[in-house]
């Protein structure tokens, strides 16, 4: 039985937690042609969710990612990732794990009980970067007991993880996969991932590992042995220097979700003709570029967020393989997500965050 309303969390403005709202008499939306409807068994906290309600987005930001950009950005009118203005309210949640319950015209009926994960990408039929959206951004997310997706983005997932698990992986670890693909790592290669033991850049370590490159990770001393763990072969702290530590033109790739005033030794340390792929800026978005280093060592920059419906797909045989390990930090209920949200913030462990109804 589908009930008429939900408990969902719901995002009212740009601005501090009190904007989260956590409410049960929320309508339980019905699948349009070609959708699905989803009954959430979990789902994961992201940057983005943080940096959506702070306005983080907003190009009148420049500080690194966190509650101090909510003073300056609170009435932002360009706080959407593609600077547009966000619509309000919204039920976050790009990271879902569920059980179709019901379909949509257009879609066999026979999908209603598929276990799936979905893929929080839109992605528009011409397969352009136009238009492109995302699972609570463009539309509502995972954040509810319920949520609609287009039938193409709820892959059907074979697993024994709980869904605890699963929901660490869509948003992180595609993320991951889509930055070691745009960045052509083979085996080999030497690769340098800073915000190691956050989610996207734990997700580097183990996928990096999985294609067979040497892995060299930065994060702080206390979680250097978790980082290990999971595959890093050197750890270097996060307030060292990355050229004394590792010397000039020493890593094929650098994998950064970190930004800040550290991006110039990024590049010295690439090798000529080496790729620096980006998909964050945690410690702040304007950093310093010498356009020197970039011409004169023939270097690529890669600016990563679409991902392509082969690189998902590849995540999900992955897990479904066994190839990859969940790294889950604490489990909250939907109506503690401000304690989720400040527990995220503070980044004392390492690993996800997940919410359940």
């Amino acid at each position: 039985m589908i009930p008429r309303t939900m408990k969902a969390v719901l995002l009212k403005g740009h601005g501090g937690l009190e904007q989260l709202e956590c409410r049960s008499d929320v309508p339980v939306p019905t699948p349009a042609a070609g959708e699905v409807l989803i009954r959430v068994g979990a789902a994961a906290v992201n940057n983005t969710d943080v940096n959506t309600r702070i306005g983080w987005y907003s190009k009148s930001v420049a500080t690194a990612t966190g509650e101090a950009a909510v003073h300056t950005a609170s009435d932002a009118k360009d706080g959407g990732w593609a600077g547009n203005p966000f619509v309000f309210p919204r039920i976050q949640g790009t990271d879902v794990c569920g059980r179709i319950v019901a379909v949509g015209a257009g879609v066999v009926e026979a999908r209603i009980g598929e276990r799936v994960l979905i893929d929080p990408v839109l992605r528009p039929a011409d397969g352009s970067l136009e238009n492109v959206g995302y699972v609570g951004l463009e539309c509502d997310g995972g954040f509810a007991e319920f949520v609609t997706v287009p039938a193409g983005n709820a892959s059907r997932i074979e697993s024994t993880m709980t869904d605890v698990e699963l929901a660490s992986f869509p948003c992180a670890y595609g993320t991951a996969e889509n930055l070691l693909t745009r960045a052509h790592v083979v085996e080999g290669e030497s690769v340098l991932v800073t915000g190691a033991s956050g989610g996207v850049g734990s997700a580097v370590v183990q996928l990096a590992r999985l294609r067979g490159a040497r892995v060299v990770a930065v994060t702080t001393r206390d979680k250097g042995p978790d980082v290990r763990a999971l595959g890093a072969q050197q750890v270097i702290e996060r307030d060292m220097n990355v050229v004394e530590a590792l010397g000039r033109e020493s890593v094929d790739v650098v994998v950064d979700v970190v930004g800040g005033a550290g991006f110039g030794g990024l590049l010295d340390v690439l090798k000529r003709g080496g790729r620096y792929a980006v998909a964050g800026a945690i410690a702040g978005p304007v950093v310093p570029l010498d356009l020197r280093t970039l011409y004169l060592k023939d270097l690529s920059l890669l600016g990563c967020t679409v991902t392509s419906p082969a690189v998902f797909a590849r995540l999900v045989d992955l897990i479904q393989t066994g190839a990859l390990q969940p790294v889950i930090r604490a489990v909250y209920p939907f109506a503690d997500i401000a304690l989720a949200q400040s527990d995220f913030l503070g980044k004392a462990q390492t690993g996800k965050i997940v919410l359940v109804p």
